[in-house]
């Protein structure tokens, strides 16, 4: 789950982590009061910033929703002194849409506003943590070139990223923040302050059950204190029953509809470009048919793990699914019967492909237990299948009827 920089930065305040102040609105009748709270901490210069689930924000540029050729501002991110001008910009953000390169052409509508403070510093920093599967530790990851994208310096300047890796076990130690901060040439003031800062943000990430905390960029203010001037975290899906105050802050109108429908039932689903609808059950079989469609020359238009079950109504609610989406003009459904009978499965195939009335072509491959049992429901169902024997004939089926 994503959340807001805004409400990233609730969460890391909570924690004691330097952060850069603001006050969120969804509204510009709530513009004035949000500038007097931060007026009334001393903050005379103000920064207004977009609140969408997407980067590249600053470089972004707004339009009008209705009319999409028409630009309203460049840039989702403002610096001013002028009240005036905030509030200008405000109005320029709130409900228009943003595009940026992470969004795509269809871009998002701003829907909140983040008026915070404005920083003067001397220097830019990256910092994130996030889990390294491979060697089952966090990892650190600090570079000096803050502000840009960390792709764009992993493929220019691969030898300015920092990775330091912490055993969950033990946590983060105090050498290894020492260590961090030695490698980015923090000194004095600058380096003490980042030793607590990593320390309070490790136990932030551990503690809200991130899967990945980002601040880009991390600043050294004037006065040699190191603040998070950004604030990006994702949270792991499967440990938000344990989250409740993070999960509260889960925003349905930055989530794709499709995913959202999916998440009733259940069912992982992950909206593609493609015209290929896939319905499989386990994520590494759903990978694995992903892959094999490209291989044959088609393009998977989904994600969706169907689970262990695969019964009538996941497989009917999974239909409903794919078929929302009106660039599909094919499903393959692929399942593997382990844990559940492939006849079963067949039987709920049919009785879902009856209920839904699916038009388009569907073509099945059902191996494992039962799997000859399953072939002969589905070739006597009278409904239009094309069985396949192998994961390989399956998709070579599937663009066959496409290209049809």
């Amino acid at each position: 789950m994503k959340i807001h920089e805004y409400q990233a930065k609730e969460i890391l305040k909570k924690y004691d982590v330097a952060i850069q102040d603001g006050v969120a609105i969804r509204k510009m009748s709530q513009f004035d009061s949000a500038i007097k709270k931060l007026q009334a901490r001393g903050i005379n210069q103000f920064v207004v910033k977009s609140q969408i689930h997407a980067g590249g924000r600053g470089k972004g540029k707004l339009y009008n929703p209705k009319k999409r050729d028409e630009l309203v501002l460049e840039g989702g991110v403002k610096f001013t002194t002028s009240v005036d001008k905030a509030k200008d910009y405000a109005s320029k953000m709130l409900g228009n849409l943003l595009v940026t390169h992470q969004t795509g052409d269809e871009g998002k509508i701003v829907k909140t506003l983040f008026i915070t403070e404005g920083l003067d510093y001397k220097k830019e920093l990256y910092l994130s943590i996030l889990l390294d599967r491979a060697v089952s530790k966090n990892v650190i990851m600090a570079s000096t070139e803050g502000g840009v994208e960390i792709e764009k310096v992993a493929e220019e300047t691969p030898e300015k990223i920092i990775k330091e890796w912490v055993d969950p076990a033990v946590g983060i130690q105090a050498y290894q923040a020492r260590k961090l901060a030695f490698a980015l040439g923090l000194e004095g003031n600058a380096f003490k302050s980042f030793v607590k800062f990593i320390q309070k943000l490790y136990k932030a990430y551990v503690e809200t059950d991130a899967s990945l905390l980002e601040i880009n960029p991390l600043v050294i203010t004037n006065a040699d204190e190191v603040v998070a001037l950004d604030a990006k975290m994702n949270f792991d899906d499967n440990a938000l029953y344990r989250q409740k105050e993070v999960a509260a802050y889960r925003d349905l109108d930055e989530e794709d509809a499709h995913e959202i429908e999916a998440s009733k039932y259940n069912l992982n689903y992950i909206k593609l470009d493609g015209n290929v609808g896939c319905m499989v059950n386990g994520a590494g079989l759903a990978m694995a048919t992903m892959d094999i469609i490209k291989l044959a020359g088609g393009e998977p238009a989904n994600f969706l793990d169907v689970g262990g079950t695969a019964n009538k109504e996941t497989v009917a609610n999974g239909f409903k699914i794919i078929l929302s989406d009106k660039n599909v003009k094919a499903i393959l459904i692929n399942i593997f019967g382990g844990i559940v009978r492939c006849d079963r499965v067949a039987q709920g195939v049919i009785d879902a492909v009856k209920e839904v009335k699916v038009e388009i072509p569907v073509i099945v491959r059902l191996d494992g237990t039962n799997a000859e049992e399953a072939a002969v429901l589905l070739k006597k169902s009278g409904l239009k299948f094309e069985v396949a024997a192998t994961l390989k004939d399956a998709a070579e089926k599937v663009t066959s009827v496409l290209a049809n």
